[in-house]
């Protein structure tokens, strides 16, 4: 039975994207799935996390895509199998535009290993270049890691726009999954009024639950592992076990309008208090896994300091 190919793409940097594959693959792996990660950023954030130094690789995915050796020859053991990526890759943009099927390059390469394989993961750059549009010709499913904010949130109708185009030129059977929401915090409004209407807005599956930022995410990514073996009970590695869960048995059901209190009416001062206006506020739904057992203290508000990563590489934030 050949390998379930899904890509993980959002144009927009710093949602997570890389921590999301490796997590969803390595709790595959945990279900006894065979899994291949395929590392398609130039800036080697998938590589990296994986305890490999991107800039002592001899062979990596750029030399599949241009020499066309077998993507056999560059995979490297890990925990997940990987198929590694470089700088070298940058240039392989300007190579591929001008070669006939470049779209291509790809799924052609992974034809050979389709059959080794339960499930195969791209990692798409933060780009909508022929990297990406490569990443989502191989693809027949798509997840979108998405971060709770407004600019991420506009960047994914412009997602869905490029997919339309993929479907029409290169790959009419692809299909969206679903949204997995990432770097949550359940204490603002704006996080859960965001998560409540992007599903809404753009008729896609959210996928719940959403995983709250932690620093635990770039530990494990200096330490060149994923959360699953650097901090296998903590919740952001629950979040992403319910993830992989949902794709092989179905994505579970949860309304999406369950994320965000009502607002009240404004009333004028002089008016007699109403029942609304004196009963207890009726708490959010909590349907998001906890990270920390504890309060969140100042020492995690502040922007997690990462590893140092080769090339621009952000560890938990691509």
């Amino acid at each position: 039975m050949s390998a379930r190919i899904i890509a993980f793409a959002n144009q927009k940097g710093g949602v997570a994207k890389t921590t999301t594959t490796l997590s969803i693959a390595a709790a595959l792996v945990e279900r006894r799935r065979r899994v291949l990660a395929v590392d398609m950023d130039p800036q080697g954030a998938l590589t990296y996390s994986l305890g490999v130094d991107p800039d002592k690789l001899q062979e990596t995915i750029n030399d599949v895509l241009i020499r066309r050796i077998p993507v056999r020859n560059v995979v490297v053991e890990r925990e997940v199998d990987l198929v590694p990526a470089n700088i070298d890759l940058a240039g392989a943009e300007v190579v591929l535009l001008t070669k006939t099927g470049r779209e291509y390059g790809l799924q052609r390469a992974l034809r050979d290993v389709e059959d080794d394989y339960d499930y195969i993961l791209i990692d798409c750059p933060p780009s909508l270049g022929i990297l990406t549009i490569n990443g989502l010709t191989a693809a027949a499913e798509v997840l979108i890691p998405l971060q709770c904010e407004a600019l991420s949130h506009r960047g994914v109708g412009q997602l869905l726009d490029t997919l339309e185009d993929i479907r029409h030129f290169t790959n009419p059977d692809l299909k969206v999954v679903g949204l997995i929401p990432t770097l949550y915090d359940g204490r603002s409004r704006h996080t859960q009024n965001v998560l409540a209407d992007v599903g809404e807005r753009y008729g896609v599956t959210v996928i719940y639950p959403p995983v709250k930022k932690s620093i635990k995410f770039a530990e494990a990514t200096q330490a060149g592992r994923s959360i699953m073996s650097y901090a296998g009970t903590h919740g952001g590695a629950e979040a992403y076990r319910a993830h992989a869960r949902q794709l092989e048995e179905g994505i579970d059901p949860v309304p999406v309008t369950d994320l965000v209190a009502p607002r009240r009416e404004a009333t004028s001062p002089d008016a007699p208090p109403t029942d609304a206006d004196t009963s207890e506020p009726k708490p959010v739904a909590q349907t998001d896994v906890d990270l920390d057992d504890e309060r969140v203290d100042d020492a995690d508000e502040r922007e997690p300091v990462h590893a140092a990563a080769p090339h621009g590489s952000s560890g938990e934030t691509e």
